[in-house]
């Protein structure tokens, strides 16, 4: 890109492109969205781009996998709820920091952890499935047990199909690192010098207490029946399916 990060370039015939594909497939199949960008950024709400495109997948039939750390996707509930009445929507939300205050700092432009896992109920409530994902888990700021307890908890209250977590910690690749960094000399004042120490210019970094946050992950997942096996998930995410809509005929 060539402009500011903040800024976005808006691909405005993303919904003819979408159906276009869509009217060639001969075979259904799940479609996906959310992974690279926010499908509901402050802008959709203005352009309704996304609204377009999952009207497009409803009435094309497919089935949809979608990605979000906002509450504004409960605008669409209704195409959410017709999409998977005949095939299947998965509705995925990234909950990091159980600590309000603390998400505010982290994530300042999103709702925040409690208002996603409203969202959560929402779609439990609508029998709509959904997909958490832990990260990242930042050394030294939200890589705690009652940070970890807390979200786990707000999973097995929404009933989440299942939590994908790459470990306890965080990536940080050039340009980020630089970003990154900065951030922390704005709100943590003197942890820069403390990640440089332990982790210089280290790719993959690792909570110290990594091991036994893991252990806790994947007990609590066991002992509440929330799917952890990342492979499993995505599976589960990528494998359309089509449901038959039974019709009751009136005899007269």
């Amino acid at each position: 890109m060539d402009h500011d990060f903040e800024d976005i370039e808006v691909k405005i015939n993303a919904p003819q492109l979408l159906e276009e594909s869509l009217r060639k497939k001969r075979k259904k199949c799940m479609v996906g969205t959310g992974a690279m960008c926010d499908p509901y950024m402050h802008v959709e709400m203005k352009l309704n781009h996304t609204r377009k495109c999952l009207e497009i997948i409803d009435r094309y039939g497919f089935g949809l996998s979608i990605q979000t750390k906002s509450n504004r996707i409960l605008r669409d509930l209704d195409l959410l709820k017709s999409i998977n009445e005949k095939s299947k929507c998965v509705v995925q939300m990234t909950l990091t920091t159980y600590d309000e205050e603390l998400c505010k700092i982290i994530e300042p432009a999103v709702c925040t952890t409690k208002e996603r896992f409203e969202v959560l109920t929402i779609m439990r409530d609508n029998g709509i499935p959904t997909v958490v994902w832990i990260d990242p888990m930042l050394p030294f700021i939200n890589d705690t047990e009652e940070n970890l307890r807390g979200i786990l908890n707000y999973c097995i209250e929404a009933k989440v199909y299942g939590i994908i977590c790459f470990g306890m910690g965080l990536t940080l690749r050039d340009g980020n690192r630089e970003y990154f960094y900065k951030k922390l000399d704005e709100h943590f004042p003197g942890l820069k010098e403390k990640y440089h120490k332990k982790y210089g210019y280290s790719y993959e970094i690792r909570s110290d207490e990594s091991k036994k946050f893991m252990h806790i992950f994947r007990s609590v997942c066991k002992e509440h029946g929330i799917v952890c096996n990342n492979d499993v998930i995505f599976n589960y995410m990528h494998t359309f399916e089509e449901k038959q809509i039974v019709q009751q005929l009136s005899l007269f």
